[in-house]
C-alpha cells in the first residue's frame, strides 16, 4: 500500500468501521475529516477529486480511491485473518456485510443520524412518517442478529471477521437512536467480546 488516507466524518459508523478494521490489522491511517452537516462532501473539489457520489468514507491508497465502507474494509483486510479461509465462511461473511448495508444500516444508522444530528424538529414530514417503519425494521434486524448469536460467539466461524466489525459499528450506538439493546442479550454479549479485544478502538478514538 501507498500512503493510506481515510476521508471521513468521524461520528459516522461507516467511517468508524474502516478505522476499526485498520486498528485490528495495525495499519496506520491518515485521517481527513469533512463536516457533512456543512456540505463539505458536496463541493466541486470533493466531487472531482475524492468521490463523484459525494459520500464518505472513501479510502485512498496512493492515487487510488475506494468509496463504500465495506469495500474499504475488505481492501484493508484482504489476505488477513479477518477474512475466513474457508470458502463458505468467506461467502457468509460477505452475506452479513451486504445485509448490514441493506437491512441494518438504512434503519438503525438513519434513525441515529436523524435523531442525534439533525434533530426531530428539523425533520421533514416524510422523514417523520418513516420513523415508525425504520424502528420496526431496525428492531427486526437486531432480533435476527440476536437469534443468530444464540450459542455462538461470532457471526461467522469461530473468530472475529469483517462481518463482526462491520455490524458492530452501528449496533453499538443503536441506543443513540432509542433502540433498547437490553432486549437483545446475545447482541450485548457479542459487543462486549469485541470491546475487550486487545486492538479494539472506540468510535471516539
Amino acid at each position: 500500500m501507498g500512503q493510506t488516507i481515510l476521508h471521513e466524518y468521524a461520528p459516522s459508523g461507516n467511517c468508524y468501521k474502516v478505522r476499526l478494521t485498520a486498528a485490528h490489522l495495525g495499519i496506520p491511517l491518515k485521517r481527513r475529516d469533512y463536516d457533512i452537516m456543512r456540505g463539505e462532501t458536496r463541493t466541486p473539489e470533493f466531487l472531482a477529486n475524492v468521490n463523484a457520489n459525494g459520500r464518505i468514507p472513501v479510502l485512498q491508497d496512493g492515487d487510488r480511491f475506494i468509496p463504500e465502507s465495506n469495500a474499504a474494509c475488505f481492501y484493508l483486510a484482504d489476505g488477513s485473518a479477518l477474512i475466513p479461509a474457508d470458502r463458505f465462511d468467506r461467502a457468509d461473511m460477505l452475506r452479513w456485510m451486504f445485509w448490514e448495508q441493506y437491512n441494518h444500516e438504512p434503519n438503525i444508522a438513519t434513525l441515529r443520524f436523524w435523531l442525534r444530528y439533525v434533530g426531530l424538529d428539523a425533520l421533514s414530514g416524510l422523514q417523520r412518517e418513516q420513523i415508525g417503519v425504520k424502528r420496526k425494521a431496525g428492531n427486526e434486524a437486531l432480533k435476527l442478529m440476536d437469534d443468530h448469536l444464540g450459542g455462538r460467539e461470532w457471526l461467522v466461524g469461530d473468530t472475529l471477521s469483517l462481518a463482526d466489525i462491520c455490524l458492530f459499528a452501528y449496533t453499538h450506538v443503536a441506543d443513540e437512536a432509542d433502540f433498547d439493546l437490553e432486549l437483545f442479550p446475545n447482541v450485548i454479549a457479542w459487543m462486549e467480546r469485541i470491546m475487550v479485544l486487545p486492538k479494539h478502538i472506540a468510535m471516539s478514538d
